[in-house]
């Protein structure tokens, strides 16, 4: 039976709050600064202001040109963004349609697709009374878009995979593009995800579940408190980021920069509820992130939690924490960055990942904003409620989705691979 391939990242690219630069953003979240801000859709039919994260500087025409925009729904133009900064960090040349490789894919996660399109659409015909939509509506809308614009602009022939799992899908998309890689079916996979959630409906339909952080315009900011006494639910965020994953021996023949090794991926359903999550579901995932990894529990450094803020899930990704890492669990560190940039659903595990190994570069781990009281039913971590250097091999990424869907993923530093 032919070896496993070990699977390097090379290349980071993102769309967030802060700008394009992953640099950047690791910067503020250090510093614990918050870009949740109040929201209003501008094409609202009655106001509704929420706390939110938008990537205010994000201008689709100028970043990837009029004519290429024009065919994609917002949250395709955020990830084919940040696929193509990936490309370029990883040192990847231009192709053309005569090189596509079909030793070279993609492997995407959007939980909602083309949403901003589609009620584009509803409102045009339902409410302006049009008596059509515009024709580029299905492929705009499609959740695969962003996945097949990638495909293409990088002249990429390999297998073109979307993973749609609420928000577990971009670490799914991860996991599974590594396996890909690791079984000897790709050399190169661009994975990763997109979400733009910042529409009248999709915020309407996530306030009637009563799951959303309320605020006003003087304390919006703070509005995600994961683990916190008073946390008061999650904010929901828009952005894109990517890795590029690659065999470690085709890396190393290119000469190109490793970034970091995914150690470790595991994938588990809770199979109890469609959105109550459950610890032992949760645990299963991390276990099998550990197993595929090599590695106990003594060998985490880090988690980087789900944590969005809400009275339920937070408890419960304790639990799953303390049966995994059992008397460890109360040295372990741990921190929800989801405190300052926001829910970004299906791109939130792919931007957790990207943080994943900022930190495994710089030595440092982000804290939990806002953390002022750790809540009676969260403790059991040792939550890092500022910034800390620390020396850091491994880090623990997760993320758990509606439909009792998990997703664990393990970093492991560079000079470590």
């Amino acid at each position: 039976m032919r070896a496993l391939r070990r699977v390097v990242v090379t290349g980071l690219g993102l769309q967030g709050p802060w700008g394009r630069a992953p640099d950047t953003l690791f910067d503020h979240l250090l510093a614990g600064d918050s870009a949740v801000a109040l929201y209003a859709p501008p094409d609202a039919p009655t106001r509704l202001a929420l706390p939110s994260v938008r990537c205010a500087d994000f201008d689709a025409e100028t970043t990837l040109g009029r004519p290429l925009a024009m065919t994609m729904d917002r949250y395709c133009q955020l990830g084919v963004a940040a696929a193509l900064d990936a490309w370029r960090d990883a040192g990847l040349g231009e192709r053309t349609e005569a090189e596509a490789d079909p030793r070279y894919g993609v492997s995407w996660g959007t939980a909602l697709g083309g949403t901003l399109t589609f009620e584009r659409g509803y409102r045009e015909l339902f409410i302006a009374g049009r008596q059509r939509v515009s024709p580029l509506s299905v492929v705009l809308g499609m959740v695969n878009a962003a996945a097949s614009h990638i495909g293409i602009q990088l002249r990429l022939g390999g297998a073109c995979l979307t993973y749609s799992i609420a928000c577990a899908s971009s670490a799914t998309a991860i996991g599974e593009g590594a396996r890909r890689i690791r079984c000897g079916e790709a050399d190169v996979v661009v994975a990763g995800g997109s979400e733009a959630p910042l529409s009248y409906g999709i915020l309407r339909a996530w306030e009637a579940m009563r799951v959303l952080a309320g605020g006003d315009e003087h304390t919006a900011h703070r509005a995600c408190r994961p683990f916190s006494a008073d946390r008061a639910g999650l904010v929901l965020g828009e952005g894109g980021a990517a890795l590029v994953l690659e065999d470690y021996e085709h890396a190393h023949r290119r000469g190109a920069r490793i970034l970091a090794e995914l150690a470790g991926y595991g994938s588990s359903c809770d199979a109890s509820h469609l959105v109550r999550p459950d610890a032992v579901g949760q645990a299963r995932a991390i276990q099998a992130a550990l197993a595929d990894a090599g590695l106990t529990p003594a060998d985490i450094d880090y988690v980087n939690a789900h944590g969005t803020a809400t009275p339920e899930g937070d408890p419960v990704e304790i639990q799953a924490l303390r049966q995994v890492f059992g008397e460890r669990a109360a040295r372990l560190p741990v921190s929800a960055t989801k405190s300052m940039h926001g829910h970004q659903l299906g791109a939130t595990g792919a931007l957790e990942a990207l943080i994943a190994v900022l930190a495994l570069r710089r030595g440092h781990c982000p804290p939990t904003a806002h953390l002022a009281q750790v809540a009676v039913e969260c403790q059991g971590v040792t939550h890092l409620q500022q910034g800390q250097a620390m020396p850091l091999r491994h880090v623990l990424s997760n993320a758990f989705a509606f439909g009792g869907s998990n997703a664990a993923l393990i970093l492991k530093a560079a000079e470590a691979a």
